[in-house]
């Protein structure tokens, strides 16, 4: 990737922010006016994709808050797998909020949507069996940029407090837009929010985007294999696994 993203390298801006003053917060304990940081991590792709980098932020003594969709066509929160992942998340030390689709609901009303964002964390929290208090926006509609009040009954990514009181850093699409966090302009504010979206962290640095994401489909793909030949023995008989009991996916994702 033109960036060179990677655990290393992500560990390597952590230790710079931290070598010039910044202290990690959680946004409920963010000072705008303080050098403080906001590690945010909106997981679009893939659950599993973000316990390397929630492991390496446990390390570094980092907290950190990953945003989960519920209704992706791309994973899903209730399947035990990835509600697995999502207890090791929690159990490293870090949040788990609500990364609300929007666009799922083009008809719905203001009123609406705080009642369907409500019952959307109402079913990740029987998930993760723990009180969701933060949202996050996918793909936010410029109206709910800078939207002044809690949606859903929980706080949001985007209130002013949290985003235009602090700079902004995010790796949307592969690459940091339009500086990194170790890059700052005159006038800015003392403290930063620092979206990642996992996916891009996790490869070797020379891989690009596409490449990341050509490698998570083979992975799903095995993943699906394995899960067709555990559950429909037609399927299991002609790949060879009948007999063999619930078969385990052959990667390590």
């Amino acid at each position: 990737m033109s960036d060179g993203f990677s655990l290393a390298a992500y560990g390597s801006i952590v230790e710079a922010l931290r070598n010039d003053g910044y202290e990690f917060r959680t946004f409920t304990t963010v000072d705008p006016a303080a050098r403080h940081v906001v590690m945010r991590h909106d997981i679009d792709m893939d659950i599993e994709t973000a316990l390397p980098m929630a492991e390496l932020e446990a390390e570094l003594g980092v907290p950190g808050i990953y945003f989960v969709l519920t209704q992706s066509e791309l994973y899903s929160p209730f399947s035990a797998r990835n509600r697995r992942a999502l207890l090791q998340v929690l159990a490293a030390g870090h949040e788990v909020g609500l990364h609300f689709d929007v666009s799922l609901y083009p008809e719905a009303t203001t009123d609406e949507l705080d009642d369907l964002c409500a019952q959307e964390c109402g079913a990740l929290e029987a998930v993760i069996d723990r009180p969701v208090t933060m949202v996050s926006f996918h793909r936010p509609a410029p109206g709910l940029i800078g939207l002044d009040r809690p949606i859903g009954g929980r706080a949001h990514a985007y209130q002013p407090r949290y985003f235009a009181d602090l700079a902004y850093r995010s790796d949307s699409r592969g690459r940091w837009n339009p500086l990194s966090p170790l890059e700052r302009t005159a006038g800015e504010p003392a403290a930063m929010q620092v979206l990642t979206h996992p996916i891009w962290w996790t490869g070797p640095p020379e891989e690009s985007v596409v490449q990341r994401l050509e490698r998570l489909l083979a992975d799903k793909r095995e993943l699906l294999h394995a899960e067709l030949a555990a559950n429909c023995r037609p399927y299991a008989e002609h790949v060879g696994l009948a007999d063999k009991g619930r078969t385990e996916p052959f990667s390590s994702r």
